[in-house]
């Protein structure tokens, strides 16, 4: 079982970001939330019964934005509602530019041992052109400062096929000298409803070509292997052991909890996702109204999901596990996967379709193919 805790503040919306988050307008403003994130902690409390979490993950938004003392009280909520003496990985996402040594100080005695930095480039131009607070410096700062306060598992974001920018290449070498644990690179894309979006049907961006993105993404998996990172899943690398152990649990359709607004949960054969709207959410936990829906997944779409999230992987969709967990698609994915084999999109040694490298590119498209 694993725990996310959503904050979905930012100070500003990136240009990119299709992810629900509102501004933070006051420190009163997040008392209020964190007040109703802890609400929904104990009222949930007796879904977990006996059993221990295993990962804490928070996540937004950004994070970084509460205090040290609101992280306090959702820690001592949490340890208070569940059993965490289990717990191995805390991840704690952050921005550079909060990332202050007093800060980095206090949020590690609560017990974050993981930050995820979002960098995104290490270009100012880049920075500019998505919107994010932070400078190329602060975000080298950011990684120096959170190493010599005691942090040894530092994960970064970085995004390619950034419009008009040549830095690619530039950004990898960078974290080469940064000695980071781990890495996830995410191509720009156009999300709908996003500022990028806007400005792309306006003409006043003109998104990489499809080749270019291509050719970003292979340089990175030439420079990862050159660096000693394994790619465990299309966007993520890491050195040997660093692997996040929370987004392996939603590969491996571990169970995990959810807090916050916005945030899904998933008990194994139900989903359930809490209102997207910071408002509704707290409104709902403090009167003890519905602030969430839920559905029950079919075995279909249990197999659907596992198919979707295991090709992304270098794991694979094992033999095994179809046998067991989905008897009843088994034969049709090793029918639907052959295809790919004779491609070289996949490779099967008798036990395991585990993608090439150039599968993991077009994980999405595979599994669309295969789905039930």
């Amino acid at each position: 079982m694993m725990i996310y805790v959503h904050i979905p503040f930012c100070r500003q919306k990136c240009l990119y970001c299709a992810f629900y988050s509102l501004p933070q307008k006051s420190e009163a403003d997040t008392d209020t939330y964190v007040d109703a994130l802890c609400s929904e902690m104990a009222l949930r409390k007796d879904e977990l019964g006996t059993e221990h979490a295993a990962t804490l993950y928070f996540g937004g938004g950004t994070p970084s934005l509460l205090t040290p003392s609101q992280l306090s009280k959702i820690f001592e909520t949490l340890r208070h509602n569940y059993h965490l003496t289990d717990v191995t990985e805390i991840t704690f996402e952050a921005n550079p530019e909060q990332l202050t040594k007093d800060y980095l100080h206090q949020i590690k005695a609560l017990g974050v041992n993981r930050l995820s930095i979002g960098v995104q480039s290490f270009s100012d131009a880049d920075l500019k052109l998505l919107n994010r607070r932070h400078t190329a410096q602060q975000a080298v700062q950011a990684v120096k400062t959170a190493q010599e306060s005691g942090f040894d598992n530092i994960s970064i974001d970085l995004i390619y096929g950034i419009p008009q920018s040549d830095s690619w290449q530039s950004n990898l070498s960078i974290v080469e000298t940064l000695d980071v644990q781990h890495l996830s690179c995410y191509a720009l894309t156009m999300e709908p409803g996003t500022a990028y979006a806007r400005l792309v049907e306006k003409d006043k961006i003109q998104p990489c070509d499809e080749e270019m993105v291509i050719s970003q993404y292979n340089t990175l998996i030439h420079w990862a292997k050159q660096s000693n990172f394994v790619q465990y899943e299309v966007s993520n690398f890491c050195k040997s052991g660093y692997h996040s152990r929370h987004n392996s649990g939603y590969w491996d359709g571990t169970r995990y909890m959810g807090f916050g607004a916005a945030a899904h949960s998933f008990s194994g054969t139900q989903r359930r996702w809490n209102v997207a709207d910071i408002a509704a959410y707290i409104k709902g936990v403090k009167n003890g109204s519905p602030f969430s829906e839920s559905e029950v997944l079919t075995a279909a779409d249990l197999f659907n999901e596992y198919v979707m999230t295991a090709l992304r992987t270098a794991k694979g969709v094992e033999k095994s596990v179809l046998e067991r967990r989905f008897p009843t698609f088994a034969q049709h994915f090793a029918e639907k996967a052959r295809q790919f084999v004779q491609r070289g999109l996949l490779t099967y040694d008798g036990t395991t379709f585990r993608p090439t490298p150039q599968g993991l590119l077009m994980a999405d498209g595979m599994a669309a193919e295969c789905f039930a």
